[in-house]
């Protein structure tokens, strides 16, 4: 039995090979969620007036990769204690957030929540909201797969953008 999962940790782009290259993941979706529109554009949830939120829609088998652990990758591509965005997408639409689509799901996101900022890996609060999911709105089609549709600007984006330095600092090794 296949289920969805919702993350949103800065720019989709990012959030998508991660997770596309686990075992068990039928789908990896960018798109918009956790807004007041319908059907948004690109250019609308960038204008920062459609409460929407850049996003990825996970279709996978939770019997080869477990949701938890799906908690797991998100937290490793995200800086979980800033709430203005992610790296240097900055606004409510690139905010980081667990969009749960279960009362299971809400219990481990929460769990896994509290067990990171307990850790003391980061010295402040982790900020990342836990929100019940509503619609998701698959973005344009440019957007799907970029990691694989035009690597070169993928890897040179990452590295800019902060992600990768954060990434190698804060959660290798």
């Amino acid at each position: 039995m296949r289920e969805k999962a919702i993350f949103a940790g800065g720019c989709f782009w990012c959030m998508i090979k991660p997770f596309d290259t686990q075992p068990g993941i039928e789908s990896v979706v960018a798109g918009y969620t956790g807004g007041h529109t319908v059907n948004p554009t690109y250019e609308e949830v960038c204008s920062e007036k459609t409460g929407h939120t850049e996003a990825v829609e996970i279709t996978f088998d939770p019997e080869v990769f477990p949701y938890d652990k799906l908690v797991d990758v998100y937290w490793q591509q995200t800086d979980p204690t800033d709430a203005g965005g992610q790296f240097v997408d900055r606004g409510s639409s690139y905010r980081p957030v667990i969009f749960y689509t279960s009362e299971e799901q809400r219990a481990i996101a929460e769990k896994s929540k509290a067990d990171l900022d307990a850790s003391g890996r980061f010295k402040n609060p982790i900020v990342t909201q836990i929100e019940k999911a509503g619609p998701f709105y698959k973005a344009e089609e440019y957007h799907q797969d970029f990691y694989k549709k035009d690597p070169n600007h993928y890897k040179n984006y990452r590295s800019h953008s902060g992600r990768d330095p954060f990434i190698d600092t804060n959660w290798k090794g």
